[in-house]
């Protein structure tokens, strides 16, 4: 056997040995490198959610799930809209201007929301994460003051928010409930968890 045939046999070995090593590489780097990337699961937990809003009847509320929080989405009817002006004395910060909680600019107001009758909230208290009850009967009743004006009373400490998640004074919680970001795609369909800005 001459050198040249040696050589040539070698050669031939040494790139194939070199091709399938690589191949072999990539196979195992490329479920390695994928690892790095969020789950569907991760990516879902995020995501934006889609809701349809059209069956919400005045003085309802719907509750949709967005980054594991609960969101609620209520119908107010006009006067419970009217009932929110009588309530800026009574609360800690009538247009949402404090910003432990940031405020989206398009809810800085009375009613906190775009379309006045449609308050979009997430149902977490402010003082220590609970999740407040719906107290929209008016009057008295235990655990509210003689004048409510319907809202909603966290069970564990007492606070109370009025229908735009504004809480009351001299109450644990320190700030609103928050307004996640959203935006309206139709009349009757919401998307919570972008806006025009984000």
């Amino acid at each position: 056997m001459s050198e040249a045939s040696v050589d040539n046999g070698r050669r031939t070995w040494l790139i194939t040995s070199g091709a399938v090593g690589a191949v072999g590489a990539a196979a195992v780097a490329v479920p390695f490198v994928s690892s790095f990337q969020p789950s569907e699961r991760a990516k879902a937990a995020g995501a934006a959610v889609q809701v349809d809003i059209s069956a919400i009847q005045p003085g309802q509320k719907l509750m949709v799930e967005w980054r594991g929080k609960p969101v609620w989405i209520m119908k107010r009817t006009p006067e419970q809209l009217a009932s929110l002006e009588k309530l800026d004395s009574e609360v800690v910060d009538p247009e949402s201007k404090r910003t432990a909680y940031p405020t989206p600019e398009y809810a800085r107001n009375r009613h906190r929301s775009i379309k006045p009758e449609v308050f979009v909230g997430i149902g977490i208290c402010t003082h220590l994460g609970c999740s407040p009850s719906d107290k929209f009967q008016t009057g008295a009743q235990p655990s509210l003051p003689d004048n409510w004006q319907g809202g909603y009373l966290c069970p564990c400490h007492g606070s109370t928010f009025d229908l735009a998640g504004r809480v009351f004074k001299n109450k644990p919680a320190p700030d609103n409930l928050e307004v996640p970001p959203h935006m309206y795609l139709s009349d009757t369909v919401l998307l919570i968890g972008e806006d025009k800005k984000a």
